[in-house]
């Protein structure tokens, strides 16, 4: 652990970043390390409970809200999803993806609950230049966003009017053919608050943060707790010079969105998203307050790709990862791999979770830099080579 906070602490020194908090969990062997501060304009010690903006971890509360839901009958994995959300019915999908808008064919089925929590309801984010393919310009011409990634700048629809723009163009492949990705998180977030009758904040404010005690995790960060969100930073992909992402004296997050993204607008803090995950490895339960059954998350962690949708993947997936409901998962049929290999997932913003339920060790580590590519930028592959270091059984 001393070595791993060293490695850390010398890209703070470094000025790579303003700083970070890192978890290692060993069972209920916790320790965890806040280094450096808010924001380089700051120099107060950046304090275990520091808010920061989780990005795409995000999506496995979204998908346990959502199992919830399943668990009471009031939703089914195997069901379509036209009566909740009517602007995806009857679907069209285009002959290609380099296919003009009218180029269609009709959807072979209609798209379900398990396609969505898999990430396979046929629409995401296309690993081209932006502009290259007819769909990605009229994406960008309707507003929306299905590029993974921190979710810059706030989504300008409310909720019905992003997914009125979304059910006016044609799927990019057929339901449940390919693993694409972010769209899917956006969309549940739909389908939960129809579902519950309610905003999305409250559905998982109820059912998820009250009964694990995640009392700074939501989309917007209360005035009164601002000065506890730490400033966001984003390198140029070319040259890695840092420039200001969202100031914290000036947050996107200070007011409510118009569209609460479920895909990756929650804020949190390390002691918040470690509730959330221990819950997950205790089989859906913390400190006694069930949230899961124990076949709810096996479901969760069960990986739904084929071999074929995964080798599609693997330039977010990597080599050894799949999909379960919601988050990666071991791919089906890998051996035992040293983490970040389990089920967790990453953020855009430079949050990452994962966690290994054979050896019962996890790592969190929350960071104010974004990532610029798929590829993990040296501070994740520092903690993780550290994580493992630490944790090795000798």
């Amino acid at each position: 652990m001393a070595r791993l906070h060293n490695s850390m602490a010398a890209h703070v020194a470094a000025g790579r970043l303003p700083g970070l908090v890192t978890l290692v969990a060993c069972d209920d062997d916790v320790h965890i390390d806040p280094i450096g501060t808010p924001s380089f304009v700051d120099d107060t010690p950046l304090a275990r409970d520091a808010i920061f903006r989780i990005a795409s971890l995000t999506k496995p509360i979204t998908a346990a809200a959502t199992m919830s839901l399943v668990e009471e009958g009031l939703l089914r994995l195997e069901e379509p999803i036209d009566e909740l959300v009517p602007e995806l019915a009857d679907r069209r999908v285009l002959r290609s993806i380099d296919a003009e808008l009218d180029d269609t064919v009709p959807a072979n089925r209609p798209i379900t609950l398990e396609d969505l929590l898999s990430y396979r309801f046929g629409f995401g984010s296309v690993m081209a230049p932006p502009g290259s393919y007819p769909i990605q310009r009229a994406e960008a011409e309707l507003g929306l966003q299905s590029i993974g990634g921190p979710p810059w700048p706030p989504v300008a629809h409310d909720v019905d009017g992003w997914i009125g723009a979304l059910g006016s163009l044609p799927l990019m492949c057929q339901p449940g053919e390919q693993w694409l990705y972010n769209t899917s998180g956006q969309v549940l977030g739909v389908l939960l608050a129809r579902a519950c009758g309610r905003d999305l904040a409250s559905v998982l404010r109820e059912r998820i943060f009250e009964p694990l005690g995640m009392v700074d995790t939501g989309f917007t960060v209360p005035s009164e707790q601002l000065s506890r969100l730490t400033t966001a930073y984003r390198p140029d992909p070319e040259t890695g010079e840092l420039s200001v992402l969202d100031d914290a004296a000036d947050s996107w997050w200070s007011t409510p969105p118009s569209f609460p993204d479920a895909s990756g607008w929650l804020v949190s803090t390390i002691d918040d998203y470690w509730s959330f995950v221990s819950m997950l490895l205790a089989g859906g339960t913390r400190r006694g307050e069930g949230i899961l059954s124990p076949a709810t998350v096996a479901l969760m962690t069960t990986d739904r790709l084929t071999p074929s949708q995964r080798n599609a993947s693997a330039l977010f997936l990597g080599e050894h990862g799949g999909w379960g409901l919601g988050l990666e998962v071991p791919a089906a049929g890998s051996s035992h791999q040293p983490l970040p290999c389990g089920i967790g997932w990453d953020g855009g913003t430079g949050t990452t979770w994962h966690s290994n339920p054979r050896s019962g060790v996890t790592g969190i580590l929350f960071t104010q830099r974004a990532a610029t590519s798929p590829a993990p930028p040296p501070v994740l592959e520092d903690f993780w080579a550290g994580v493992n270091a630490a944790t090795a059984t000798p």
